[in-house]
């Protein structure tokens, strides 16, 4: 089952959202918030697989929420869920590790795909929007903040319980921090996700 939490201030939306996932066997509805403090409380209380994340939110921005959640919960798949389709919003939201980037204006069947795919280990952009290639492919936008600390580490040779005790983590976090940058960057395992740390050590 794919659980999924929204934050967005429009009952409508949410309550349109609820109806038509209803009839979904494989997608839930698990919680919803119209701000971003209250969006972290649900997420850690919950850990939703998917999360459909608004840009503009009071107390905390999509952008933050965004880079809070992947560094506390990696394994959480997050998709800006927006009316902005500029491209500044986008490298933000890229840059804060997020998953897919929708429009408001998409329809239904958009949104339950973007879902579906995103929960499958693959990103998923809105037709209507433009994502620059320079910021998909760097890692800088690939990876979270937190990923990019660790992949600092791992370039020193650091072990997952060394990087878990440093960071004040779990070391099963760290292990699913790995398994993630791995996926990103197309690497094969362990040794490449290595070599590949070494190599960028300079260039964070």
């Amino acid at each position: 089952m794919i659980t999924v939490a929204i934050a967005e201030d429009h009952q409508a939306l949410i309550d349109g959202i609820k109806s038509y996932v209803r009839y979904e066997d494989d997608i839930s509805i698990i919680g919803h918030s119209n701000n971003g403090e209250d969006l972290l409380k649900l997420v850690r209380l919950k850990q939703p697989k998917v999360v459909l994340c608004d840009i503009r939110m009071p107390k905390l921005d999509g952008i933050e929420a965004t880079k809070m959640i992947l560094d506390e919960l990696p394994y959480t798949k997050v998709v800006a869920f927006t009316m902005f389709d500029q491209d500044e919003a986008v490298k933000q939201m890229l840059n804060a590790g997020a998953h897919g980037y929708i429009l408001k204006n998409s329809s239904l069947e958009v949104v339950l795909e973007a879902i579906r795919t995103v929960a499958s280990g693959k990103t998923y952009y809105d037709r209507k929007i433009h994502v620059p290639n320079a910021e998909k492919n760097s890692t800088k936008s690939l990876l979270s903040s937190r990923e990019r600390e660790i992949l600092q580490l791992i370039a020193k040779g650091r072990t997952s319980h060394q990087i878990a005790n440093e960071l004040f983590i779990g070391k099963s976090t760290v292990d699913t921090h790995r398994k993630n940058m791995i996926r990103k960057l197309g690497l094969s395992g362990a040794g490449e996700l290595l070599r590949y740390a070494v190599d960028m050590k300079y260039k964070f």
